[in-house]
């Protein structure tokens, strides 16, 4: 028997807080969250793995370091209210809702809008709510939000996700040509209509699909 609990330990201590990520409330958010109920049995122990793994409909759910550096930059809080573009598995949603008060996920693949969304329930992560639609056109049912995070990379930044943000929100998004390393980015809206822009690192991400990116 595998025992999930102890790989999930080592996961935090080893591949996330050991590379600098250091806040309590992530840290405690990863500890929270069975990593395991969000990929296929069969990957066993590699679930806590510092990789990528495959899920349904051909995509895949980051590593765990990926998804704690880019909360980490996004500044998630206790109160937030968070947009997750590019649902995914859910994984990364799950962990957000153990900090912010509503996180907000929306996802282009039918498959993983269902697949998503009944892990949201069985599981009691029911401040998430999973949305079907185009991910680079935001949420503005919902918006505006603290916090937007983007698990995929495109050639800009859709504006309509800069519209979605608060006053002093921060967006979190890979950017980049899929020929060429990506850049991870961070946005932060302020007060006055300006943003700022700061590089984070290089990084490689599926591509962003949707009305508001089309590449040259």
């Amino acid at each position: 028997m595998t025992d999930f609990a102890k790989l999930r330990e080592r996961m935090v201590e080893r591949q996330i807080a050991a590379r600098g990520i250091r806040g309590s409330a992530i840290l405690d958010a990863f500890r929270q969250v069975p990593r395991e109920e969000f990929v296929s049995s069969q990957h066993g122990r590699q679930v806590y793995g510092d990789h990528p793994l495959p899920i349904e409909a051909g995509q895949t759910i980051s590593q765990p370091y990926i998804v704690a550096l880019m909360i980490a930059a996004a500044g998630v809080e206790s109160g937030n209210r968070v947009l997750e573009v590019g649902a995914g598995s859910g994984y990364a949603a799950a962990v957000m809702s153990r900090i912010a008060a509503q996180v907000i996920a929306i996802e282009r693949k039918p498959e993983l809008v269902a697949v998503a969304s009944e892990r949201m329930q069985r599981l009691g992560y029911h401040n998430v709510t999973i949305v079907e639609g185009d991910g680079t056109r935001g949420c503005p049912q919902h918006a505006p939000f603290d916090a937007i995070l983007v698990a995929a990379s495109g050639s800009h930044v859709p504006r309509p996700l800069v519209d979605q943000l608060v006053d002093g929100g921060r967006l979190v998004m890979p950017v980049g040509s899929q020929a060429w390393a990506q850049q991870l980015v961070k946005i932060t809206k302020h007060a006055d209509g300006r943003t700022e822009r700061e590089s984070l690192g290089g990084v490689r991400f599926v591509p962003l699909i949707g009305a508001q990116d089309e590449w040259d």
